[in-house]
């Protein structure tokens, strides 16, 4: 239950082989340094990367892993140079905890796409030690990395802001999807999809909902208010909508056919791929006789990523969330490999960590 070496300052729950599976683990955080902020972790959301990092499905994982990048809490200690952030504020950390700051990516604020972006667990640090993440008691973070939560905005609910929510605002706000009136597709109706359904809306877009399960329809158009639902599966149903979407955002994780999808879109539409299906594979005329665009994305810069908390907190954008205790995250990350969770599982870590 031990790190090498110092006091062991910080409570987590670990991974400590590919089996996954979580149990506690005492380590020590860094001293804070005069840029870093001393975050006391109240709420961590999880994350479908907290599965594949903890199971090694990439192949490099670094055990004991402690997971979690949906990370929000309370200021307890800041540095002698820390200019924005004052102990007991509300802050929130995401995917990424230091980058290089001199790249032409850092200077646009777009850290996550350095060549040197640290990820927040599993990451190397510029001290070379083994970043661990949110499934603990505190966290020490260069304050660029943290982001103001504002106090009307519940603890609970902006942890899934801090990937699920950043990871589609990015690719909407890149490619113009908030111009009210036009028309928006979202594949999969998980975490990452039911945001895109919630910021597709605040923008004024028409919002249409795709999915191969009719057990979501009613929860689609009612609960979270989509404008349609189609069974991507029923040919005519996709028929019935071809060339008729401005932009569609796709986040499913399973491999999918994308000519169907594409056909939906209109001349010059936009898909921009945020799921990590194992292969991506469409016929070039999908592409080329409508002039259509096929985009990826990850997460999001320090920039965007307070602008879209700030947004949430402005139009009262809430994440649809499940809390659970600590001591329930290895069910939790069982039931998200199943689809079992609408939307997104958020761990109390202030009142079940100890």
């Amino acid at each position: 239950m031990s790190s090498e070496g110092g006091k062991e300052d910080c409570l987590g729950w670990a991974a400590r082989d590919p089996s996954g599976f979580l149990s506690p683990y005492k380590f020590t955080r860094r001293a804070v340094g005069s840029e870093d902020v001393s975050i006391k972790i109240t709420h961590c959301g999880v994350c479908y990367a907290d599965v594949a990092w903890t199971r090694n499905v990439q192949g490099h994982s670094k055990y004991p892993l402690v997971p979690g990048h949906e990370i929000v809490g309370i200021v307890k200690q800041v540095g002698s140079s820390v200019q924005r952030f004052k102990v007991g504020d509300h802050v929130g950390v995401g995917t990424y905890v230091n980058s290089c700051r001199e790249c032409e990516y850092c200077n646009d604020r777009l850290e996550v796409q350095c060549e040197k972006s640290v990820m927040t667990f599993d990451g190397i640090d510029a001290d070379g030690t083994v970043t661990k993440g949110g499934y603990s008691s505190h966290i020490v973070v260069h304050e660029r990395y943290c982001f103001r939560i504002p106090e009307n905005y519940p603890m609970d609910l902006a942890a899934p802001l801090l990937c699920a929510g950043i990871t589609v605002y990015t690719p909407m706000i890149r490619h113009k999807m908030n111009q009210p009136g036009k028309s928006l597709g979202v594949i999969g109706l998980g975490g990452l999809g039911h945001m895109a359904v919630k910021f597709g809306k605040a923008f004024g877009l028409k919002v249409t909902v795709l999915s191969t399960s009719i057990s979501k329809k009613e929860e689609a158009l009612s609960l979270l208010g989509a404008d349609h639902f189609v069974i991507s599966s029923d040919v005519e149903q996709m028929k019935a909508i071809a060339k008729s979407l401005d932009f569609i955002i796709d986040t499913a994780a399973g491999d999918h056919p994308f000519d169907p999808y594409m056909s939906l879109l209109k001349t010059g539409g936009i898909l921009a791929l945020v799921g990590f299906p194992s292969e991506v594979k469409f016929s070039p005329a999908s592409l080329n006789l409508n002039m259509r665009t096929v985009s990826g994305s990850v997460t999001g810069g320090t920039k965007d990523t307070q602008e879209m908390i700030d947004l949430c907190a402005a139009q009262k954008i809430y994440p649809n969330i499940e809390v659970i205790p600590i001591d329930y995250a290895n069910e939790a990350l069982e039931r998200l490999i199943k689809r079992d969770i609408k939307y997104r599982f958020v761990i109390d870590i202030e009142n079940s960590l100890k």
